[in-house]
């Protein structure tokens, strides 16, 4: 019960941090505001008062509730396998899988070339594992985010088509690159090559997550159908979704083998078989949206409480850091802009799809996390770089998206203010009062 009023002040703070956006004309999306809103109400704002149930004093607030966090990153992957639908994916499939695979491993390639090289010019401020490290982190993009800045602005058109299924294909691509140099970077250190760690284990994680995925998508659609009223189907669903978190949690060995699942590839995948097999999975879907609105708000807000701004205190994190912002964004954008042209992708695409896909958060972090493995130095040092890329990234990353679709026309720019607009003065009452006659 503790925790019930920081998490109704972070949902405030978010939707009243949009307001003043809107106040002052800052023309951002809702998602910058609301990471704002949680660097105010968090450990380095508000909460650095130590007022209990003002904010979140410390990080160990914060992460008391993560669990929150990992449901909003549920429901996210979730929508996001609602745009893997058959008919659309034979227009856009073949393209946003060339793409996704080339440019997260072009980024890779680019920030391992960069890091490496800061490596031999200061290999007391950089080792070989971390920059290696550091190179497969950067393939990782932030499905929230993007999300949330489409929905936003109900962006519509090639660029967002492509944008969505590449995003998702992300977490795939990520973790094979992730475990192959994570693999090599320990062997690096300890001197011996383990293939189990490299290749069997990141294949068998993606695998046991796209078939835990599917069997849970299965049953729902099964049990959806002894349902016949809206929201018992739409309970059935959300019911669903908590339950594949839950399972993705899962951990265990078989013999030498690590068996463990994504969080997202499998709430991904349970969304993609649901909205193929379940005709009424559109309506069900639009219902979701609007009661996870304030989840994916909270989500944000937590976000932007965890980001810890001690990072800034050393200059060769921000150095590095910096570094690696330049080599990851060249990476996306050009890595995007070559595999969008081979593609034969139209003009708008080319040009601006890499920019959407600068956004960089939790699948990061969490990479980070067991990148502390390395050992205290190596470890902290890819925390706190990752931290500090995060920082800016979600910052600037959502921006940075809204400006893209706009330029490539899947965002009509005012266009939901007019028709908000016209929508509430229809519904104003036309009162003729006396006084006002001539």
């Amino acid at each position: 019960m503790s925790h019930l009023i920081p998490i109704a002040i972070a949902v405030v703070a978010g939707l009243l941090m949009t307001r003043v956006f809107k106040k002052l004309k800052l023309n951002l999306p809702d998602v910058t505001a609301f990471l704002i809103a949680g660097l105010l109400i968090g450990p380095y704002g508000l909460g650095a008062l130590g007022v209990s149930g003002l904010g979140f004093n410390s990080m160990a607030d914060v992460e008391a509730v993560n669990v929150i966090s990992q449901v909003a990153l549920g429901f996210i992957a979730f929508s996001i396998g609602n745009e893997f639908r058959l008919n659309e994916l034979k227009e856009f499939g073949k393209q946003a899988s060339i793409i996704g695979v080339f440019q997260a491993v072009i980024t890779t390639l680019l920030v391992d070339a960069v890091l490496i090289g800061v490596h031999f010019a200061m290999p007391n401020a950089l080792s070989l594992p971390a920059a290696i490290t550091l190179g497969a982190i950067a393939s990782a993009t932030a499905p929230a985010a993007t999300l949330m800045v489409v929905r936003q602005y109900k962006a519509k058109g090639k660029l967002t088509s492509l944008l969505l299924p590449i995003v998702a294909l992300d977490d795939a691509v990520g973790l094979v690159l992730f475990a192959v140099s994570f693999g090599v970077a320990q062997a690096l250190q300890s001197g011996a090559m383990d293939v189990i760690s490299i290749l069997v284990n990141p294949m068998v994680e993606i695998i046991g997550s796209l078939i835990l995925g599917s069997v849970m998508g299965l049953l729902l659609t099964l049990l959806e159908r002894m349902f016949f009223s809206n929201s018992n189907r739409l309970s059935l669903t959300i019911a669903f979704v908590f339950m594949t978190i839950s399972l993705s949690t899962m951990k265990f060995h078989v013999g030498p083998v690590h068996v463990g699942f994504s969080n997202l590839l499998v709430c991904m995948m349970l969304g993609t078989i649901f909205c193929n097999m379940c005709p009424r999975s559109p309506d069900i879907m639009d219902r979701s949206d609007k009661w996870t609105a304030p989840l994916y708000a909270l989500f944000f807000v937590l976000s932007g409480a965890e980001l810890e701004l001690s990072v800034f205190s050393s200059i060769a994190v921000v150095g590095i850091g910096l570094m690696y912002i330049l080599s990851r964004s060249a990476g996306k954008y050009f890595g995007a802009f070559a595999s969008a042209a081979a593609t034969k992708c139209e003009k708008n695409v080319v040009k601006y799809l890499g920019i959407t896909l600068l956004p960089q958060a939790g699948v990061a972090l969490g990479m980070s996390s067991t990148a502390m493995a390395l050992g205290a130095a190596d470890g902290k040092l890819i925390r706190n770089i990752i931290l500090f890329s995060v920082l800016v990234y979600e910052l600037f990353g959502p921006s940075l998206t809204r400006w893209a679709l706009t330029k490539a026309g899947d965002i009509t720019p005012k266009s939901e203010d007019k028709k908000t607009h016209a929508r509430f003065k229809s519904q104003i009452p036309h009162i003729k009062l006396p006084f006002l006659r001539k």
